[in-house]
């Protein structure tokens, strides 16, 4: 396999798995990334130097009928330009990742009879992987529990692929490259990429008593920095606000992106939304956390949190109770080492550092027209 095409975004959660898969291809190979324009996937795309095709796209689940109608013109077209930039580029194969933003590109793949791989990084399909899946040559999903959903005999269990920087470096380097002390407790929330407000405001309620048991290190979202730092500098008036790596017990942030790994692997406790990137992320870096479910989307959130919380690696607080829930829940844990050792572990018992190369292989495989669908 020479030549691999990819879609799928929306969110990070659907980007970075590509990304990781993209480390893992032989040396030379040629790729092309396509998804909307002026979207997550494509500023990530350049970031990462890989060559990117716009391509209109749009959800139909949960939409007034109206908005269905104009959205299903979206989707008609991204076909016709996803079919147009499969003729040019001809991939081998095509690698997508889900979500509304891949269904044009699968449906091009489908009907110029390429070989398609759906990568499932969630514990439960979505309506949109449940639709591919059916088109697919296979699907690769991060646990064995995610079978059962899918059908049978196109589904393999390869892991939960995660890039290469959060496969490697240790703890005391990562917190040298960020300015932690050694004996400093670090508390990492993360409020995701556009914004989680209950998180963000769960934390405003407790900052001043958060604080005094670690240093706390905010990534609000882009959509909610401005008003949580707002509000922090009137909750910690003589404590100035730093937007970058610097001086401050308390950092707040829109968005991290290339020191996350470092971050991740310098924290104690994070607390976190439960996106498929926790079900890799996590347990690559053997963090303990507390999972926050998002109600949004169906819920699949929660089957991500439930695995984490039933293998040891992460507690669940439902969203409803974390205003009440998050100080209590983050004081018990940081007062008590043993169990954030034990969670630490445990987390890394889950962790798949071969899984990017586990899904080229099942790339090469269906290029090489051995897909379990049999579709040639």
């Amino acid at each position: 396999m020479r030549r691999l095409m990819l879609a799928g975004g929306g969110t990070g959660g659907h980007v970075y798995p590509l990304l990781a898969v993209l480390e893992a291809l032989p040396q030379g190979s040629d790729v092309l990334y396509l998804g909307r324009r002026g979207s997550v996937e494509e500023r990530l795309a350049a970031k990462h130097n890989v060559p990117f095709g716009p391509m209109p796209a749009a959800a139909v689940r949960g939409m007034a009928p109206w908005r269905v109608v104009a959205n299903l013109g979206r989707v008609t077209a991204g076909v016709g330009q996803a079919l147009a930039a499969m003729r040019r580029f001809a991939p081998d194969a095509v690698l997508v990742t889900g979500g509304y933003v891949s269904v044009p590109a699968a449906l091009a793949a489908w009907l110029l009879r390429r070989p398609l791989v759906v990568c499932l990084p969630d514990m439960e399909p979505g309506m949109a992987v449940r639709f591919l899946a059916r088109l697919a040559d296979r699907v690769t999903v991060s646990c064995p529990e995610v079978q059962g959903a899918l059908p049978q005999g196109k589904t393999v269990v390869t892991g939960y692929p995660v890039r290469r920087a959060f496969c490697e470096g240790d703890r005391t380097t990562a917190r040298q490259r960020l300015g932690i002390a050694p004996e400093e407790r670090l508390l990492v929330i993360m409020g995701g990429s556009s914004g989680a407000r209950n998180i963000n405001n769960a934390v405003l309620g407790c900052l001043p008593e958060l604080l005094q048991m670690a240093s706390v290190w905010h990534i609000t979202g882009n959509l909610d920095c401005e008003r949580v730092r707002q509000a922090a500098e009137a909750a910690l008036p003589e404590s100035p606000l730093h937007g970058t790596c610097a001086d401050g017990r308390y950092r707040i942030y829109s968005y991290v992106e290339g020191e996350m790994a470092d971050l991740l692997r310098a924290a104690d406790l994070v607390v976190a939304r439960a996106g498929a990137a926790t079900l890799g992320e996590f347990p690559a870096v053997g963090v303990p956390s507390v999972v926050v479910p998002g109600s949004f989307a169906g819920g699949h959130q929660t089957p991500n949190a439930t695995y984490l919380r039933d293998h040891g690696a992460s507690v669940m607080v439902a969203d409803d109770d974390l205003a009440e829930q998050l100080l209590p829940t983050v004081r018990e844990l940081l007062q008590d080492p043993q169990r954030l050792a034990s969670m630490a572990a445990a987390a890394r018992r889950l962790a798949n550092p071969q899984a990017s190369r586990a899904i080229v292989a099942e790339l090469q495989r269906a290029a090489q027209g051995r897909g379990r669908s049999g579709r040639r």
